[in-house]
């Protein structure tokens, strides 16, 4: 883990349940971290749980340029500009992260804002059905995966102070590509939510029996439409394009489902999903050795570990 006096100050932008998580999982590995959020309320309840927390952005950006903090960028992708605008005028040479859901679209506004040499991209692949500051926990991020961007012309030094990060917060790092990011998170992300929410659609058009009747398959199967709407919006719009290809791709599989149903079978597709749900079981996390930061071909290589399921670890 990293020391306090080793590793650099954070400075949170957004004080959500993942962006109020960050403020906490870092304030209990000892480092320097304040936040921002343009909310007095939330950011009443985050001074009062005893963290730094204001509503000045440009006093929150200030200081971390003056003390070359690690900035987060933790806002829904709908405000990322303007943060980003902010970015650039009181702090445009801090090195800069996010943990927004998607990644192409966030590197096409650092890159429109002049950031793009110290911004290596963030994704914590954690979260709850509720949202907000109260809903937030240091132990969100533990032993979950963080993916770390390594896109051409990532700076290395960045990319390590990212990924300490998110090993201080517990997490195991997945080096990934934005663009692969953005279609791998369309499967397994946003396409869950997208059928949570139509799934839950189903259970209230059978009435009061249906739901009266309903218990673990659909109470699991229904957990992320929990999560405010404006959240699921800003992800799935903001991913649009991989996650229409991965919907028309999962409709054409209950298309086939609905053939072989009307002639008596749901064989394929029970016996399909099994395996598949049995593969995701047994993975391995196994650790990516033999790459440091700056080598020779480092961010292929990692591409191609991240690719494979490898992971990044102390």
């Amino acid at each position: 883990m990293s020391t306090a006096a080793s590793a650099p100050p954070v400075c949170v932008l957004g004080l959500g349940l993942i962006g109020g998580s960050v403020l906490r999982a870092a304030v209990a590995t000892g480092r320097s971290a304040w936040g921002y959020n343009r909310s007095p309320q939330v950011v009443g309840a985050a001074v009062a749980d005893g963290f730094d927390a204001s509503t000045d952005l440009t006093a929150a950006l200030t200081r971390a340029a003056d003390t070359d903090a690690l900035v987060v960028v933790a806002v829904p992708m709908p405000a990322v500009d303007t943060v980003l605008a902010a970015v650039a005028e009181h702090a445009p040479h801090v090195a800069l992260t996010d943990v927004v859901s998607v990644k192409k679209e966030v590197a096409a506004v650092v890159t429109a804002h002049g950031l793009s040499a110290r911004f290596v991209g963030g994704h914590p692949m954690a979260g709850t059905a509720e949202s907000g500051w109260s809903a937030g926990t240091a132990e969100l991020f533990r032993d979950a995966v963080w993916v770390v961007t390594v896109d051409d012309g990532t700076d290395p030094g960045v990319w390590q102070q990212v990924a300490d990060l998110a090993l201080d917060c517990g997490s195991v790092v997945v080096p990934a590509e934005s663009g692969e990011h953005d279609a791998a998170v369309a499967r397994i992300s946003h396409l869950p939510h997208v059928l949570a929410e139509a799934l839950a659609l189903s259970g209230a058009a059978g009435g009061d029996l249906a739901l009266g009747l309903a218990a673990g398959s659909f109470r699991d199967g229904t957990r992320v439409a929990a999560t405010a709407p404006a959240l699921v919006d800003a992800m799935c719009e903001g991913n649009a394009t991989a996650l229409l290809a991965t919907l028309d791709e999962t409709l054409e599989v209950l298309r086939i489902a609905r053939d072989q149903l009307a002639d008596g079978s749901t064989r394929d597709l029970t016996r399909a999903g099994h395996k598949a749900r049995r593969r995701y079981e047994q993975r391995e996390r196994r650790p990516i050795t033999g790459i440091a930061p700056g080598d020779e071909g480092w961010i292929e290589r990692l591409r191609d570990a991240g690719r494979r399921g490898q992971v990044w670890t102390r």
